[in-house]
């Protein structure tokens, strides 16, 4: 799951040149998987000028073909995205905006998740499903005609979800097909109705969710472990496209969810907070940061916003005051596996339980942190604060140490914690840093320095090839 978000490159940098990888588009069909003719159309009622396409690793071999396409049937420009700042399946807007791109093709498997700026138009792509294969594993996980079932699908097969549709539904009266659908519902979704991860169906069950089961058509992946996490509740099947297969999901609900459940208590134990931003274009993204900000504060811990673009393990090594790492990203990416990494990583959702007195656990897990802000269905108030001799000692289930928990009284008022005046160089000219910047200006080391004029001028030279792992040169004796 790690290797999904903070890839190190190792499998790029050894990628040898040759065809397209199979979930790409066959050479002849280009017309077809990437529906051209409703992505011209897109552009052509829009008016756009400039438009950015976004393409994932797997479909980049056809990305120059896609956009001479488009260029002549649209007469706009298109530029290609070559590498995303954070998830593919987010909608890059950082990137699009470099170039003064108006609107964003986004091709492959997305989030859904709503971006802020520009107008988007997905395109997941058509992989092939063998609906009569699948219509038949479906029966032998529900040997019951009364089933109550609610089928879902990764967003590449959603092309095939009406012919399915048409040979279950007069078997199984009680089956419910979810639609996808791009953004936020336009107003607050009626109380039997569910409308999360870019997907939306009704829910007919008395009971309600609890009495119906999932049925995900798909891969295992990111989308699949989303799904089970939030609606844990109810039993999963799945039918996997690539082997034919179907299958009831064996992954334990219970122990993935004690797993979050111990990063929840680290969290708690926790000083320093680092608050990794893993998107700049999900729409709340900067009132969920300024919520974090305000969460830790008032719990009594130092937090540092950091933006390092896709985060791998050498990169937060970099950190070593910071205790544990929250992400901010979409519903799919939040779930990083941090086993890997030298301090663990947990969700914006995860650091509400740990800080958060009036937050208690329900057995519903969040993945979309904008269900955590104030008018969202989960938002909870802060209680208030509790003097330091009234508080309730807790003991660590971790350490076994004593520690707080509860909110801090707030500070006297006094000048912004984030601006301090210091000289800035000879001239005496001052620049404003954050008590922050100037803890970690205050290591010995800084990481490389420039010393602009201090460094001889020397002729370019031929350097070594290959990747840094594993020159071309390497393992041969020198004369």
């Amino acid at each position: 799951m790690a290797t999904a978000f903070s890839s190190d490159g190792e499998a790029a940098l050894r990628r040898e040149p040759g065809p397209p990888a199979a979930a790409a588009a066959p050479r002849g069909d280009l017309d077809g998987f990437y529906e051209m003719g409703r992505a011209a159309a897109f552009v052509r009622g829009g008016g756009f000028r400039k438009v950015a396409l976004q393409f994932p690793d797997e479909l980049l071999a056809d990305a120059a073909a896609v956009a001479a396409r488009m260029e002549a049937a649209t007469a706009a420009e298109m530029y290609v995205l070559g590498d995303t700042t954070y998830g593919s399946c987010c909608v890059d807007e950082v990137a699009a905006e470099h170039v003064g791109a108006e609107a964003v093709l986004h091709y492959g498997p997305a989030c859904l998740s709503p971006c802020r700026k520009l107008p988007v138009l997905h395109i997941f792509g058509q992989q092939p499903l063998d609906v009569g294969r699948c219509a038949e594993a479906f029966r032998e996980l529900y040997p019951d005609r009364q089933s109550r079932v609610v089928v879902l699908s990764d967003v590449v097969y959603a092309h095939a979800m009406g012919e399915l549709e048409q040979q279950l539904c007069p078997e199984y009266p009680n089956i419910v097909f979810s639609r996808v659908v791009c953004g936020d519902p336009p107003g607050p979704a009626p109380p039997r109705e569910v409308w999360q991860f870019g997907r939306q169906f009704p829910v007919e069950a008395p009971g309600g969710l609890q009495d119906c089961a999932m049925f995900y058509v798909g891969a295992e992946g990111l989308a699949l472990t989303s799904f089970m996490l939030t609606w844990n509740c109810c039993p999963f099947s799945s039918f996997d496209p690539a082997t034919g297969c179907g299958r009831r999901e064996t992954l334990n609900v219970n122990r993935a969810l004690m797993r979050r459940l111990y990063l929840v208590e680290r969290a708690r134990d926790a000083r320093v907070v680092g608050i990794l931003v893993g998107t700049l274009g999900v729409a709340g993204y900067l009132a969920v940061l300024q919520h974090l900000r305000e969460l830790l504060r008032q719990a009594g811990k130092r937090s540092y916003t950091l933006a390092v673009g896709k985060p791998n393990p050498a990169k937060l090594a970099n950190f070593l005051e910071v205790d544990i790492f929250v992400l901010v990203a979409c519903a799919q990416n939040s779930l990083l596996d941090s086993s890997d990494f030298y301090r663990p990583i947990v969700t914006p959702y995860e650091l509400e339980l740990a800080c958060n007195p009036a937050r208690e656990w329900t057995g519903n897990y969040l993945t979309d942190f904008r269900d955590l802000l104030p008018g969202a269905c989960a938002h909870v108030e802060l209680p208030p604060a509790v003097p330091a001799a009234e508080a309730v000692p807790d003991i660590s289930l971790i350490t076994g140490e004593m520690r707080a928990a509860h909110l801090c009284e707030p500070p006297a008022p006094q000048l912004p914690p984030s601006t301090t005046l210091a000289c800035r160089d000879q001239t005496w000219a001052l620049a404003e840093i954050s008590p922050a910047a100037s803890f970690l200006e205050s290591r010995s080391w800084r990481g490389l320095e420039q010393q602009l004029g201090q460094t001889p001028v020397s002729k370019a030279v031929q350097g070594r090839r290959g990747i840094a792992i594993a020159y071309e040169d390497e393992g041969r004796k020198q004369p």
